[in-house]
């Protein structure tokens, strides 16, 4: 049923979110980070660096954002690709290839009502760290240079905001097109990674059945989930890079802003070179394979069947 779709969708988000979200904190920090202002060399050195200056729960800094709206998300992105690949079907006939790849853009156009609004908050958040760290380094290095001075003042303290101030702001200078902001580069990139996801994700899905009434093994369903979901998200990295510069409101020390999608492609290229555009690849394909992996597992087989398989089974 619907509501059964919708639950399941939404605590495979749950899981999933909380097992890789610092991956996606290092990921936004090494996207956002540009050519002459880099705090960070990769993953691993972003994430000890956070714990360093933030403590371990420096590593969830928009997690609550994400763990309360990723319900939502989830559960309308698997329910919408079910619920369009069923009237795409004919007769309960196998869909076509181009058929599967018409529901996956169904489902990624639908997400991005939750997803815009989801993903411009949480890189506030998640990027607030690495612009404070980088403002403390340039005033530690500013009061170096200018020895001679006297009474240098001290760095700034960071000001810590939440994502309902955030949303507040926004509201007030805004209106509600200001949580919408980068909706274009977020439609741009959801929507091709649907359509190559939930294909591809069905069809592997497929090779691990023995009957096609029955459902494929738990461990099938998370082997596809994590090859499709990882393929898909270095797919459209070049996108995500696009949509995180865009949605990113506070920038660091002469980093550049953006007025859309062509004037943020053309400096990336043009400044950064052609590589930019595969920033933090690995770190969403790290973040996406399990994320997606954990979420079919528990969509497919359902909560409630998988609590029931844990359970030791008891003769009658």
């Amino acid at each position: 049923s619907l509501p059964a779709k919708l639950i399941n969708g939404g605590i495979a988000g749950l899981i999933g979110v909380t097992c890789v979200f610092p991956i996606d904190l290092a990921k936004t920090r090494l996207q956002n980070q540009q050519n002459g202002q880099r705090m960070y060399t990769s993953m691993s050195d972003c994430l000890i660096k956070t714990i360093r200056s933030e403590g371990y729960f420096g590593m969830y800094r928009g997690a609550a954002v994400n763990l309360t709206l990723v319900t939502p998300e989830k559960a309308i992105k698997l329910a919408a690709n079910d619920f369009f690949r069923h009237h795409l079907s004919k007769d309960g006939k196998k869909l076509t290839l181009l058929r599967e790849m018409l529901a996956g853009c169904g489902a990624g156009t639908c997400q991005v009502i939750v997803t815009t609004p989801m993903e411009m908050l949480k890189i506030q958040l998640q990027d607030a760290g690495r612009i404070a760290a980088q403002k403390k380094l340039m005033a530690a290095q500013a009061q170096l240079s200018s020895s001679s001075a006297v009474g240098s003042a001290e760095p700034a303290v960071e000001r810590r905001t939440t994502a309902t101030q955030i949303t507040r702001e926004l509201l007030q200078s805004k209106g509600i097109a200001g949580l919408y902001k980068g909706l274009g580069a977020t439609l741009l990139r959801d929507v091709p990674f649907s359509i190559v996801y939930f294909p591809l994700f069905a069809n592997l899905n497929k090779l691990g059945q023995n009957d096609p009434n029955i459902k494929a093994p738990f461990y099938v369903s998370f082997l596809s989930g994590c090859v499709a979901g990882s393929t898909a998200a270095v797919a459209v990295n070049p996108c995500d890079v696009i949509k995180t510069r865009l949605q990113s409101l506070q920038r660091g020390v002469n980093e550049d802003t953006y007025s859309g999608i062509l004037d943020c492609t053309k400096k990336i290229w043009q400044k950064e070179g052609p590589m930019a555009f595969l920033k933090g690849a690995y770190c969403r394909a790290l973040v996406i394979a399990p994320l997606f992996g954990i979420a079919q597992v528990v969509y497919f087989i359902g909560i409630a069947e998988f609590l029931l398989d844990m359970l030791p089974k008891h003769q009658a």
